[in-house]
């Protein structure tokens, strides 16, 4: 899991100063450029769209649509920090938003039990994943596939291949269907949009600003290493995969608000675009390293790419087609910028 280690390549004030203006510009490239691209896009779709793209209908459709995306990629961001991978965080939600349906309308729940339940299943199945990389030790990836794929089997078992349709409380639809007043011209922002700003505000003061944040990135990048430093690697792997549980499940819940029937055939399409997501973030902010603006950062891009190219009329075959070439293309400059570091440090030992 090289490209997933925590070593960052942002270039610090010492480095800057001493550079021209030419190379200071160059140097910042790699860390600003993913969020100048999506500007660029922004910018070029606003130009040959002018109609449809560049307005507040659009603008309420992307943070709405995509808010899912963008919590389950900062869900699958946890693990990637201490050098994992979560494949569930696409399994679980098909799981969950199916049980908080069916808690309600099959067997008569209050939405508040529903939903405690369901979150209670979340931090169940991240504990479960964590002991199986920790304790067992299988490999993140081969761990969360297997229970990932039980979880999807739970789900088409449970709903038949038919959907869990019923009436729903006011309380439970309005997790996800509230409006936020904003600007009069937006008519109120989605409450979803509001979910993933808290949660990555909160994620970033952990992992930036606290020393438990410190302690996962320095897992990542060599968990031996942490070890011998006195840091409890087991039990922080095992806690992260508990809280990529607990936000896949919420997600869950979000989902069902919003669609309002179960069905075991919506979840697996947000796999990909959450992954690549997280991926992409440790290509931008902090390259080299999987943060959460980066990660946001990298939702937004395939957002924008993916509304603009649909306007256009694409056929629907071009969504999983750009995220694909997305993720492979995330995937090679996060190992370039990897090997780019180690390259560095080696050089930068040897001079020593």
């Amino acid at each position: 899991m090289q490209s997933l280690q925590s070593n960052a390549l942002e270039p610090t004030r010492s480095e800057l100063a001493k550079l021209g203006p030419v190379e200071r510009l160059m140097r910042m490239v790699p860390v600003y450029g993913l969020p100048l691209l999506t500007l660029g896009l922004i910018i070029v779709f606003s130009i040959l769209l002018p109609d449809t793209f560049p307005t507040a209908l659009n603008a309420r459709s992307i943070l709405s649509d995509k808010a899912v995306i963008a919590m389950l990629s900062l869900s699958a961001m946890l693990p990637m920090i201490a050098g994992r991978i979560d494949l569930t965080v696409g399994y679980g939600i098909v799981l969950w938003h199916v049980a908080a349906i069916t808690l309600q309308v099959t067997y008569g729940w209050s939405w508040p039990a529903a939903v405690a339940v369901t979150l209670l299943g979340g931090l169940i199945s991240g504990l479960i994943n964590g002991l199986l990389v920790e304790v067992a030790q299988i490999d993140s990836f081969i761990a969360t596939l297997g229970t990932g794929t039980i979880m999807y089997a739970l789900a088409n078992w449970h709903t038949g291949g038919r959907q869990i349709m019923g009436v729903l409380p006011d309380g439970f639809k309005a997790i996800n269907a509230t409006w936020v007043p904003g600007l009069p011209d937006w008519q109120g922002v989605p409450i979803g949009a509001l979910y993933v700003l808290a949660l990555a505000i909160v994620l970033w003061l952990i992992t930036e600003r606290l020393p438990l944040g410190r302690y996962l990135y320095a897992i990542g990048a060599n968990a031996k290493a942490a070890s011998l430093n006195g840091i409890p690697v087991r039990a922080y792997v095992i806690g992260v995969f508990v809280a990529s549980g607990l936000l896949t499940s919420f997600t869950g819940v979000l989902l069902a608000s919003k669609l309002r029937i179960g069905q075991s055939s919506v979840g697996l399409d947000y796999l990909l675009p959450a992954l690549v997501g997280a991926f992409l973030g440790s290509t931008t902010i902090k390259p080299g390293r999987v943060n959460v603006w980066g990660t946001l950062v990298g939702v937004l891009i395939l957002a924008v790419g993916i509304s603009g190219i649909q306007q256009f009329g694409a056929s629907f075959f071009v969504e999983p087609l750009f995220n694909g070439a997305t993720l492979i293309v995330a995937i090679g400059i996060a190992g370039y910028a990897q090997r780019r570091r180690s390259a560095a440090r080696r050089s930068k030992d040897s001079g020593s």
